[in-house]
């Protein structure tokens, strides 16, 4: 039954067509000499893809200084994983029924899929922090096959989905006894079909029954732990049974990859957020949720209230009372970490380019106020991106967090360190002028480059321009973007004359080395 029922499927007018971009990178990202420039150009082709990719590639979801234009530098920003996924990405939330008479709800197929796709970002995040992009694909393709037996088999889904409705019927169960295939097998063979490489058909196949799978330790077993974990957070939100699917993930989280309760807090509690803000970016409208924590209390809450008495419904106001109070109380701590969370670059855990324009704001009306001088080193590693191209961004990333952490130990305890954009950092000092200024970066430039940096058990060496500039904000006409400006082209002054050197900017002078 189950090759019959996949013939229909593939033989079936109402089977979905890829977009043709999709269909060519799928087809292209196999070839091994394919690179960066291949994939971006196909992409740019289509000016709908484009735009959409270009509207991600500049959305709080990089923060990147600079504007990006074009899908070259978008492609060379975020990388060729992350390009492959929101192309893929964009392809399939456009597919749509050919059959007017589908009972099939797509938009909320889409919505869950979003559901899983972000939920299995947030565990790999946990769990690996290299396979981020390649994972949401996988998590939002995991359950391609309901869609694609939606629409071969209308009629029969329509039975599929009143048989199921109440929640107490196992849907794999009733797909082949209804259909004479389950939906893992017929996405898994149509993706096939399609050219879908390994890393996505392994979980379409093995997302509901991860045991299955015996390939221990490997990077596709991993993928699939992960995408069933995410299916298992979307039935949190989605089912009407939320408890039981709550109670699951902290049992096989914790048996899979030894999740503890801090961590289960970190999915659970950011999930709905990012739900949110990821479908803003795909344009696509998702159902408000609460938070997992309410949806929880509420689910107990209407359990519980089927036998309670009026004096138990009074002593549960009490409780609930207290309870609210120290709800409350988390809440406002974890809107304090949160602030701080947006403050800071999720790489290097220095403050980040937003918080930097805000500080500079901040500084230069208490240094007005005070009649102090605010100076400003700029910092850039030099020849970084060639650094990159021979070592790996991994390598790269780990190059970057250290040296902030060598960084900091320069600097005194009121000094603020930001990243300004890749590899280029800013560091503000208040109440300093461009003579004391020098002597920072220049002990930051020596530490820099006596520094042996070990990654991956292999030792690197790297060094930074620097550039200094001071302002006396009551004094001078000079702007907060002047200090920028100065420090900026202090900074080129270090790169002309050679690198690894410190350059003072001064109005009279020009530039003093």
């Amino acid at each position: 039954m189950k090759k019959e029922a996949l013939k229909v499927v593939v033989e079936s007018e109402s089977l979905p067509t890829l977009p043709t971009v999709a269909c060519k990178l799928i087809s292209i990202s196999s070839q091994e000499e394919i690179g960066m420039k291949e994939i971006a150009t196909l992409v740019s082709k289509d000016a709908s893809l484009s735009a959409k990719v270009l509207k991600i590639a500049n959305s709080a979801l990089y923060n990147f200084p600079v504007k990006i234009s074009n899908v070259h530098q978008a492609a060379s920003r975020i990388g060729l994983n992350a390009i492959r996924s929101l192309v893929l990405s964009f392809s399939f939330l456009s597919i749509k029924s050919k059959n007017n008479e589908n009972v099939f709800d797509y938009e909320k197929f889409w919505e869950k899929s979003l559901s899983n796709a972000v939920a299995a970002r947030l565990v790999m995040n946990e769990v690996s922090k290299s396979n981020g992009e390649e994972i949401f694909i996988a998590g939002l393709l995991q359950d391609i096959g309901e869609l694609i037996m939606a629409g071969c088999f209308p009629q029969q889904y329509a039975q599929l989905l009143l048989e199921t409705s109440g929640g107490e019927k196992d849907t794999i169960e009733m797909e082949e006894q209804i259909l004479g295939a389950d939906h893992t097998s017929i996405g898994y063979e149509v993706a096939k079909k399609w050219g879908f490489p390994q890393e996505l058909l392994i979980p379409i196949l093995y997302h509901h029954c991860p045991q299955n799978y015996k390939d221990a330790g490997s990077k596709l077993k991993l993928s699939v732990n992960v995408v069933y974990l995410s299916g298992i957070v979307t039935n949190i939100l989605y089912s009407n049974k939320p408890q039981k699917y709550h109670q699951k993930f902290l049992d096989e989280s914790r048996s899979m990859f030894g999740f503890d309760d801090k961590i289960y807090s970190r999915i659970l509690d950011h999930v709905v957020e990012e739900i949110n803000q990821t479908a803003g970016l795909f344009d696509l409208h998702v159902k408000n949720h609460k938070p997992i924590e309410d949806i929880l209390q509420e689910a107990n809450a209407s359990l519980s209230s089927i036998n309670l008495t009026y004096d138990q419904m009074n002593r549960e106001l009490k409780d609930a009372k207290v309870q609210l109070q120290k709800i409350t109380k988390e809440l406002e701590e974890k809107n304090k970490h949160l602030e701080r969370l947006a403050q800071l670059d999720s790489l290097t855990e220095v403050y980040n380019h937003g918080f930097f324009q805000k500080m500079l704001q901040n500084q230069a009306s208490l240094a007005t106020r005070k009649i102090s001088p605010l100076s400003l080193i700029m910092i850039d590693v030099d020849h970084f991106k060639n650094f990159n191209d021979n070592y790996g961004h991994q390598v790269g990333d780990a190059i970057l967090k250290e040296l902030c952490t060598l960084m900091k130990k320069s600097l005194r305890e009121y000094d603020m360190i930001f990243r300004y954009g890749g590899e280029e950092f800013a560091i503000m000092l208040v109440d300093t002028d461009d003579r004391d200024a020098r002597i920072v970066a220049e002990r930051l430039r020596e530490s820099i480059a006596m520094h042996t940096f070990i990654v991956q058990s292999k030792n690197h060496n790297v060094t930074a321009s620097l550039g200094v500039a001071e302002i006396m904000p009551a004094l001078d006409d000079f702007t907060n973007k002047d200090l920028i400006v100065f420090a900026d082209a202090a900074l080129l002054e270090s790169k002309k004359k050679g690198r690894n050197r410190v350059t003072v900017y001064e109005q009279k002078k020009c530039f003093l080395t």
